[in-house]
């Protein structure tokens, strides 16, 4: 789980030079979320991606070095945003038009990888943000955005009162969330100043945006220490570690039966036929030999 998660939230990068594949590829449950690209030439070609063929002096001085193509980012949302991997040959008839003939070019890009279902919960300052996963699954924080984006939020309607709107985030929200909320089944954090620093101009209003997901991976929870310890007697105290891990390990059989089935239901389904036509046979011996007795 812990790799998992740590797979989700990392920002992946990739680059390819002309003539080669790019591959982009997310792991299990998640899909390709584009974050930037770029594809020209911006430094010189010993530095990134450098010619296949001998070049004169004369051919590296007239090198395009400030060269960029503005349909990168919607070429690559076209061929793998929502995708689990994608692969393609770069060149620049798949950007259209060519900015600078004869320079070679690479292509760069960021992505990140988004669970494929997830939920967005807001609190407005001062409120309180709580988010739950149903029993026997945990949560998992995709982002985490404490300040003021340019589009403002519905939930949280800004009022100017004569400031400008800003764009201002804190640069701790996301570390902060998976300290308060990763591995928990619950938990519960007030969007204010003091939980997260102001990383805007006095007087700007501000909101929490929490996208997360919740994962049935089971994981050893932490004790709720809100909660007063029961008191029990000696015999009921020694009896009751036996039923709990009895029933953790029944809940953590039942799930890794229900994930195995979930990523190979071929393999399940013919692993079912196969224990089917094992039973008839062994019924079928069964029977034979019982008859067998009876007429002896």
């Amino acid at each position: 789980f812990a790799g998992y998660i740590s797979q989700v939230l990392k920002n992946y990068s990739d680059h390819a030079c002309d003539g080669e594949y790019v591959s982009l590829r997310c792991p299990h449950r998640t899909t390709i979320s584009i974050q930037s690209s770029f594809y020209g030439r911006i430094v010189p070609s010993h530095q990134l991606c450098p010619s296949r063929y001998p070049h004169s002096y004369a051919t590296l001085i007239k090198e395009d070095v400030a060269c960029s193509v503005g349909t990168s980012l919607q070429k690559m949302l076209d061929e793998c945003q929502d995708r689990r991997s994608c692969q393609f040959l770069v060149n620049s008839r798949l950007f259209g038009t060519d900015p600078c003939p004869g320079t070679g070019k690479y292509l760069l890009v960021w992505y990140k990888c988004r669970p494929n279902e997830y939920k967005s919960k807001v609190a407005c300052e001062d409120d309180k943000l709580r988010l739950s996963c149903k029993k026997s699954m945990v949560i998992a924080i995709y982002s985490a955005i404490f300040g003021r984006t340019q589009g403002g939020s519905l939930e949280c309607p800004y009022q100017s009162l004569g400031m400008p709107m800003i764009e201002c985030q804190s640069a701790t929200a996301l570390q902060l969330m998976i300290k308060r909320c990763h591995g928990k089944r619950s938990c519960s954090i007030y969007a204010s100043t003091y939980e997260f620093g102001d990383p805007c101009y006095p007087g700007i209003q501000k909101h929490l945006n929490v996208i997360y997901t919740c994962d049935n991976t089971p994981v050893l929870l932490p004790v709720d220490e809100t909660e007063a310890p029961a008191l029990s007697s000696s015999s009921s105290s020694s009896m009751e570690p036996v039923g709990v891990g009895t029933e953790m390990a029944l809940l953590s059989n039942l799930l890794a039966a229900y994930a195995f089935i979930t990523e190979n239901p071929e393999r399940a389904a013919l692993y079912f036929v196969s224990g089917v036509c094992i039973g008839l046979v062994l019924t079928l011996l069964a029977l034979v030999l019982r008859v067998s007795c009876r007429t002896d």
